[in-house]
Parts: structure tokens; C-alpha cells; sequence
């Protein structure tokens, strides 16, 4: 079975690829080591953990309350979850830290496991939640503490000489209860810092992927415009030149040779220009691969008139103002709007007496009108007499309309280059006979990409 991969997903998944590399370098090799063996860091916490609990487990073994012992290693074992199951285990972490305090209260890991626990649950849930899952877990320890003076701690301090102030346990357990409170606030806002990180980076890997299918969207629609106006042009030109040809190969073979030299130089442009536009599906480490710059089209602009009126249009072509912009784009947006407009005439028009050409230029506005006194309609069909052209009036086209090429892309074609330079095209019928198309183009403005 073949799976096809559309152009849309495999940019989509080239821009996801490129942003991750990105974010990987940017974590270091240490974190990056970590981020990809998430249990080596498991590993890692718990081996925190237990070196800070080691010195409370000792003495409480050694005063013979064991059963801490246990629990802080309940509290280990319950910290190799706290990835899969953070919920959980905050919460059993919580009853088993004030089961611990309550049998040895002056332990050195107060609260450590908390650390990692609520750590957790703030990179996994909403900021809401670990605030909630903060105060939940942090109130009956550091209340535990705050009533220590006159509650079960009381009496029970590590070391109470002679020099030590009445008031000290007092200020020992507010102390405490307080570093317990600030210590499990400042784990639960790295882990919402960390996961706000997070989610910064999927927005903007989000956005990587959905510009590089915008991406992908314009180019194809670039390739196809480009191809309907090859493709279109092309052969209604040849087409012609060839039934013109077979027409007159009897009466005039100077002519006919003239018309099929004209058919062939427009196949080898044509096939030139496809070759182009497709280059950009090209590997790029294929030899030879097509240039993707613009059509520098300044110069073929007077052989694209020739070939029409060759193919049998009576073509008059004016050009007032200053020159044209050296911008390869421009010259093409304004190439392919004279080409496809008088391929429209060639295709559809009828009866055809004259056709106008004109490009004027006033600063940075260029003006395009190809204008015709045909009375043909879109989709008419047709040639002329000899076969150049379109039909004389009372003819018939023998083949119909049928081999005429176009999907009706023309116009909006013409519209969507145009809007590239802030431009506009309007086409329509002339007050008398004939067909018009009017674009203007600010060479400077750049309009919709």
C-alpha cells in the first residue's frame, strides 16, 4: 500500500523537525541528556531525596523510632511516580511528611519531598490547580509548626541547654513553618514557570508548522497560476499556428514554414518556462536543478507580441512614460498580465479588426490595457481565416469550442498578481464591440503576499 504524503504535511513536519533541533540546542547537553531519559531523572530526584532524609532516618532509628524510617521511605518510593501520577502522589507525600514530623519533627528533610511533588504537579496542571494543590499540601505541615509552641512539638527540640532563650521554641517552629512555606512556594512556581516555558515553545512550534503550510498553500497556488498561464497560452498559440499551418502549406510554403518555426520556438519556450516553475519541486542537490528566481520578462515582452501576431492577431502595441522597473517580479506580473489577456482574445474573440496594447507608466503606477473591437463571448471559441486568429464573421469553427484550453483562472489569476503590488485588474465589455482588461500596479506598494 502507498502512503502519500501531501505537500502541506511534509512542510508541516520539516517546520516541526527544525524548530525542535532548535529548542534541543537551546536546553544544553545536560538538560537535553535529561529532557530525552526522563527515568535517569527519576532516578536523579529520588537519590536527592534520600540523601537529605539518610541523616533523619538515622536518628530516628537510633532513637528507636523506626517507623519514621519507614515512611521516609514510603516518601521515596512514592516520588518514582510523581511523573505519571503527580496528583497522587502530592497527596500521599502530604500525609506522609506530618506522619513523619509528628514522630521526628526536627528532621532535616522537612518538606523535601514535597519540593518535587508539588514541582510535578505545577508542570503537568493549570496554574490554578498547583496553587490549590500548594495550599492543600503546605497548610497542615506549616500549621504544624506555627502551633508547635504549645502543641505535640512542644519540649521536643534537638538540643535545650542552659543558654537557650524560653522563647526559642517559639521562634524555631514559626521559623519553620515558614522556610516550609516559602521552599514549597518556590518549587511550585519553577514548575509553572517551566511549564509556561512549555507551552510557549508549542505555540510556537504550532505556528512554525502553520506558517510553513501557508507557505506551502501560496507556492502551490504560485505554481499553478504560473503553469494555467503557460499551459493556457501556449497552446492556444500553437494550436492555431498549427491549423494555420496545415491550412496555408499549399498556397504559401514560405508562410507555412515562417508560422511553424513560430510553433516551435513557442513549444521550446514553453517547455523552458514549465521547466522554471517546477524547478522549485526540484531536490536541491540534484544537478542542474531549475533557478527559482523570476522570468526576467523584460525582454521577451516584444517576442510575446510577435508570436500573437503571428498566430493571426492584428496587434498595435504603445508604451508611454518610463521604462518599465529593473524588478524581475514586476516586469513578469506585468508580462503574464498582457499574456493572458490577449490569449483570452485569441481564444475567444471573433471578427477581430484591431487589438490595442498599452502600458503607460506615471511614477510609480503602471497602467495595462489590451483592448479589442471583437464581438466574441468567453468560451465562444473559433479561428480566423487561413487559421490565424479568430473567425471572420458567418464562420464556422470545425473543431468547436471544445479544444480550446482554459478553466476559467484567467482573471483571477491576473487579480491575484496585480494585489501583489497593490494593484487591481477589471475586465469587461466596451461600450461598442470588443473586450477590455484594465490593471493598474504600484511598482513601489507591496499589496497582500
Amino acid at each position: 500500500m502507498n502512503h502519500a504524503v501531501s505537500v502541506t504535511d511534509a512542510a508541516a513536519g520539516q517546520a516541526d523537525a527544525s524548530f525542535a533541533e532548535i529548542t534541543a540546542r537551546r536546553r544544553g547537553r545536560l538538560r537535553r541528556y535529561l529532557f530525552q531519559h526522563p527515568r535517569v531523572t527519576d532516578a536523579i530526584v529520588v537519590s536527592v531525596y534520600v540523601l537529605l532524609a539518610t541523616p533523619t532516618a538515622v536518628e530516628s532509628v537510633t532513637d528507636g523510632a523506626w517507623p519514621a524510617a519507614a515512611l521516609l521511605a514510603a516518601v521515596a518510593a512514592a516520588l518514582l511516580f510523581r511523573r505519571s501520577h503527580p496528583v497522587p502522589v502530592v497527596a500521599a507525600v502530604t500525609m506522609l511528611e506530618v506522619a513523619v514530623t509528628l514522630l521526628h519533627p526536627w528532621g532535616s528533610n522537612v518538606s523535601a519531598g514535597l519540593w518535587f511533588a508539588l514541582y510535578a504537579v505545577a508542570v503537568v496542571r493549570t496554574r490554578r490547580f498547583a496553587l490549590i494543590a500548594l495550599a492543600l499540601s503546605t497548610a497542615p505541615l506549616a500549621l504544624l509548626y506555627f502551633l508547635a509552641a504549645g502543641g505535640p512539638l512542644d519540649g521536643r527540640l534537638p538540643d535545650t541547654s542552659a543558654r537557650t532563650p524560653e522563647n526559642f521554641q517559639l521562634i524555631a517552629s514559626l521559623a519553620v513553618g515558614i522556610i516550609i512555606t516559602l521552599s514549597n512556594v518556590i518549587a511550585t512556581v519553577i514548575g509553572i514557570s517551566v511549564r509556561q516555558r512549555r507551552e510557549h515553545e508549542l505555540e510556537i512550534a504550532a505556528w512554525a508548522a502553520r506558517a510553513a503550510q501557508l507557505g506551502s498553500v501560496n507556492e502551490r497556488n504560485r505554481i499553478a497560476r504560473e503553469m494555467h498561464d503557460v499551459v493556457a497560452h501556449s497552446l492556444t498559440v500553437m494550436i492555431s499556428l498549427s491549423d494555420g499551418a496545415a491550412v496555408v502549406v499549399k498556397k504559401d510554403p514560405q508562410r507555412a514554414a515562417e508560422v511553424l518555426g513560430e510553433l516551435s520556438r513557442t513549444g521550446r519556450a514553453a517547455l523552458a518556462d514549465m521547466r522554471r516553475v517546477l524547478g522549485v519541486l526540484r531536490d536541491e542537490s540534484a544537478a542542474g536543478h531549475a533557478p527559482r528566481e523570476p522570468l526576467v520578462a523584460g525582454g521577451n515582452l516584444a517576442k510575446l507580441l510577435d508570436g500573437f501576431r503571428t498566430a493571426g492577431l492584428p496587434l498595435h502595441y504603445t508604451h508611454t512614460g518610463q521604462a518599465l522597473p529593473d524588478e524581475a517580479a514586476f516586469q513578469l506580473t506585468v508580462y503574464r498580465i498582457v499574456q493572458e489577456s490577449l490569449t483570452n482574445v485569441l481564444r475567444y474573440g471573433r471578427s477581430l479588426g484591431r487589438v490595442d496594447v498599452a502600458i503607460s507608466r506615471d511614477g510609480d503606477t503602471v497602467t495595462i490595457d489590451v483592448a479589442d473591437d471583437g464581438k466574441g463571448t468567453v468560451g465562444a471559441g473559433g479561428f480566423g481565416p487561413g487559421g490565424f486568429g479568430p473567425p471572420a464573421a458567418g464562420t464556422q469553427d470545425p473543431q468547436g469550442p471544445a479544444w480550446r484550453p482554459g478553466a476559467g483562472q484567467g482573471l483571477p489569476g491576473m487579480r491575484e498578481r496585480a494585489s501583489i503590488y497593490a494593484g487591481t485588474v477589471e475586465a469587461g465589455r466596451r461600450i461598442d464591440d470588443g473586450w477590455r482588461v484594465h490593471a493598474v500596479l504600484n511598482c513601489n506598494g507591496k499589496g497582500k503576499q
